[in-house]
């Protein structure tokens, strides 16, 4: 965390990747990417869809109780960005993932370095992915639009990915297509009630109009696409 309150000063980068390898939490590939491991995502997802329905306060809370600061010093921290959400799950998620004590400096190190080091994005290829903080943006952008949500480990958005070439195929000219990450688009999710993965969003003139999840065909999408925006936008 870049939080002042461990006070043994920071540990060294290179040595808490290593532990991060030794505990399979992240891999490194031959030519040297690395990512983190399902395993260790399998937990990273529990804190992080905690603290998506916690709030801010929530999050403050366990500020003040990890660092020893009172609750108003906790909301400083998180609003100055000297902390962050995704700085707490990742610390909480790899001590429990380690399951045995951590030195305090490493353990910040290891979360400080969690927190940049991911799986790839589950958004198909040939879809643009959007994060978080960008979707208001780009349905400002582009009144009519899909929006689509996918996940990690997830075996009905693996089986719309083989025929995504289909899926967009079917999608009107003029309208819009983007993807986002349904373990870190919170608020994207709550936003718009999307309670599961994969999900298709249709928006027209920056109004939603039908949100269906589940695995659905490209000729369910299809038929979805033209009752929303005809055969042409």
């Amino acid at each position: 965390m870049s939080a002042d309150a461990p006070a043994n000063g920071r540990a060294d980068p290179e040595a808490a990747l290593d532990r991060l390898i030794e505990l399979g939490a992240v891999t490194e590939d031959d030519d040297g990417a690395l990512s983190t491991t399902a395993a260790f995502e399998n937990d990273r997802r529990i804190y992080r869809d905690t603290y998506d329905y916690m709030g801010r306060e929530g999050v403050a809370d366990t500020v003040a109780d990890l660092f020893g600061v009172d609750r108003s010093e906790a909301f400083d921290l998180l609003d100055a960005g000297e902390v962050t959400t995704e700085d707490v799950v990742a610390y909480l998620a790899v001590r429990s993932f380690a399951d045995e004590p951590l030195d305090t400096a490493e353990h910040a190190m290891m979360a400080e370095l969690l927190v940049r080091i991911g799986p790839d994005t589950p958004v198909p290829e040939a879809i643009e992915a959007v994060e978080d903080d960008a979707y208001e943006a780009f349905l400002d952008e582009h009144p009519d639009a899909v929006v689509t949500v996918w996940k990690h480990h997830c075996d009905p958005c693996e089986a719309m990915k083989r025929e995504i070439d289909d899926i967009l195929a079917a999608v009107p000219d003029g309208v819009a297509v983007v993807g986002v990450d349904g373990d870190e688009a919170g608020a994207f999710r709550r936003e718009f009630d999307v309670g599961a993965a994969p999900a298709v969003l249709c928006f027209q003139d920056g109004t939603l109009e039908a949100l269906e999840t589940g695995r659905k065909r490209p000729t369910e999408l299809a038929t979805l696409f033209a009752t929303i925006y005809g055969e042409s936008a």
